[in-house]
């Protein structure tokens, strides 16, 4: 009687053993199925385009165009922010204002104003104010059809209210030069379509608004005559 209890208590002692080395080799393998997973997503992370994210092409269904291929001269790159040449040819009509709320004709209320509005005849040429590359292409549901611009000093120039043809060569990626063609302005931006036609002009440096007219020259604003009834709007 007491040879069979002590066989019987080994046979118990020996299935626990079993069933321990079962659950070690299921944590083994499901350890060894984690560390395959961190390493292919992190493999993946690292050969993604960072592009892929952002919309490409001209935004009327053509593909993308290899970079390159603006037909001017080699855009010209450093660690400061440029002086902006003029994008379109008209008067400043709304200023940037943040701290200021500035009366909307479209939205009928007053909110503040994150670019300059430079108004224009409709279709007007709308050019690139520096040397840079196309960042991004788009279209917002308030502001339009919108292209976005990178330059030196961590500077970036967004074009709104364009019409949805964009010039020969403009396509995420490809490098843009000072007075290259972008596309014209359109009557596209829905949040200011009450407005006449005109382009509107927003600008960050370091991932913050800033006013662009702050980097154009004396020579450049001076072409820019201020339209006094904006003027008579602000703080009413």
């Amino acid at each position: 009687m007491k040879k069979w209890k002590e066989s019987e208590f080994f046979k118990k002692l020996k299935q626990v053993r079993i069933n321990r080395a079962v659950y070690l080799s299921a944590i083994v393998i499901l350890l060894a199925l984690s560390v395959v997973l961190v390493v292919t997503v992190a493999t993946n992370r690292a050969n993604k385009n960072p592009d892929d994210s952002l919309p490409s092409g001209s935004g009327d269904g053509t593909t993308q165009t290899p970079p390159d291929q603006n037909g001017g001269s080699e855009p010209t790159y450093n660690d400061t922010v440029p002086e902006l040449s003029l994008p379109v040819s008209g008067s400043l009509t709304k200023k940037h204002s943040v701290d200021t709320q500035v009366f909307s004709q479209t939205m009928n209320d007053y909110r503040i104003h994150l670019g300059v509005d430079i108004a224009t005849e409709a279709s007007a040429p709308v050019f690139a104010v520096a040397d840079g590359e196309v960042a991004q292409i788009w279209e917002d549901p308030m502001m339009g059809w919108c292209v976005a611009l990178s330059h030196g000093g961590e500077c970036v120039t967004v074009y709104k209210n364009l019409a949805k043809e964009f010039a020969e060569g403009i396509a995420v990626g490809n490098d843009v030069v000072t007075g290259q063609l972008l596309g014209s302005v359109g009557d596209t931006a829905m949040m200011e379509i009450a407005e006449e036609p005109h382009l509107h002009l927003e600008m960050t440096v370091k991932g913050l608004q800033v006013d662009p007219l702050e980097y154009f020259s004396e020579a450049v604003i001076n072409t820019l005559t201020e339209d006094t009834v904006y003027e008579g709007t602000v703080g009413k």
